[in-house]
């Protein structure tokens, strides 16, 4: 199974990547501006189901990769780490934006949740960013690939859950701040970006 050390620094990435906003997210925001905290909880649980299900098809494809061909996971591996590192030096060197919410149209809850389900689940960025973030913790000798997965995805949607629940609750004060300027999300980006280099680098470096 997944070491403590590990899943410490698993938490770690995922926390840094939350003081980066991305569309999910903004949505969570405008939605709880406009229909109040039950409806950007609501749509924080549709992002959370949206996360999972990438965790769902990352672990079921890249079991199938492994009992195929053992040597695929190590590709896997290597792509993944030098994606993360490709990602950390684009948020080192690019300008952060501007955090900005738009009018949302009124819709019930169900109709929240859904929405937040689609935009999370069928962000390909956020497919690619599962892909290869995921099997930089798991390990085939360690047990089933699956289940490795699966722990590991649970962690996050417990992660996605906390964060946007809070994120819900405070969302006046929190979105008014953030769009104050930038700093939040200039020093978040630039902090998520070293630790994606660092994870890549442990790969190739560490693990060869």
């Amino acid at each position: 199974m997944v070491s403590i050390a590990e899943l410490s620094a698993f938490i770690l990435v995922v926390c840094g990547l939350f003081l980066i906003p991305g569309p999910a997210v903004l949505l969570l925001i405008t939605r709880s501006a406009h229909q109040g905290t039950k409806t950007g909880f609501i749509t924080g649980l549709g992002i959370a189901t949206g996360d999972f299900l990438h965790v769902l098809v990352a672990a079921v494809g890249i079991s199938a990769i492994l009992l195929t061909s053992p040597a695929a996971f190590t590709i896997i591996k290597v792509a993944g780490a030098a994606y993360l590192i490709y990602m950390g030096i684009q948020a080192l060197v690019v300008k952060a934006s501007s955090i900005k919410t738009t009018d949302i149209v009124q819709a019930s809850l169900l109709k929240v949740y859904r929405h937040g389900i689609l935009v999370e689940a069928l962000n390909p960025k956020t497919a690619l960013f599962f892909l290869a973030l995921f099997p930089q913790f798991v390990h085939p000798e360690s047990g089933s690939i699956i289940t490795q997965f699966l722990l590991l995805g649970v962690i996050f949607v417990a992660l996605t859950v906390g964060y946007t629940t809070i994120l819900a609750v405070f969302t006046g004060s929190i979105g008014h701040f953030i769009k104050r300027g930038s700093g939040i999300n200039k020093w978040g980006q630039k902090a998520l970006g070293l630790l994606y280099i660092g994870l890549g680098l442990q790969v190739v470096f560490l693990n060869p």
